[in-house]
């Protein structure tokens, strides 16, 4: 499965993307609205958390690339996750700290939104975050979503 914007391409994950996702989940500053940083293990069953998703539903997380040089800079994709007791699709990403602030993260999610809205089955997509991560509030702002509930 390939996405491509202006920029970017978004690609299923391999376990040879271990080593740069590494770098971005297990950095304090990046996971600072998760409970922890990821450790190697945590990584790796982040990766094939999402290879399975990809087999159960044919999507998941999928890697960005930068088009100009070919590097993996973080994820974007969907998942399905318990918001209140529901089973909702969500848009999440993560890009890495030298990346932010450039749009990347909105690209991504712009585009795999409207992938969502043309290959599945739903009319409504979510993004679920904590409300001091004013980043990814930004983002789901900047894509036109509204805020839900708190």
């Amino acid at each position: 499965m390939t996405i491509e914007t202006q920029r970017l391409i978004l690609r299923n994950y391999t376990l040879d993307d271990f080593d740069a996702l590494y770098e971005i989940m297990s950095d304090a500053e990046t996971m600072q609205h998760y409970p922890a940083p990821f450790d190697q293990a945590r990584t790796r069953g982040w990766i094939e958390w999402n290879l399975d998703n990809y087999k159960k539903y044919g999507w998941g997380l999928w890697a960005v690339i930068l088009k100009e040089s070919g590097e993996f800079i973080g994820d974007c994709g969907i998942t399905l996750q318990n918001i209140d007791g529901e089973e909702l699709p969500e848009i999440g990403y993560h890009i890495n700290k030298k990346y932010r602030r450039q749009g990347f993260a909105k690209e991504a999610a712009r585009a795999v939104r409207d992938w969502v809205f043309e290959n599945t089955k739903y009319d409504a997509i979510y993004s679920y975050m904590k409300y001091t991560n004013i980043g990814s509030y930004s983002t789901a702002i900047a894509n036109g979503m509204k805020k839900v509930k708190e």
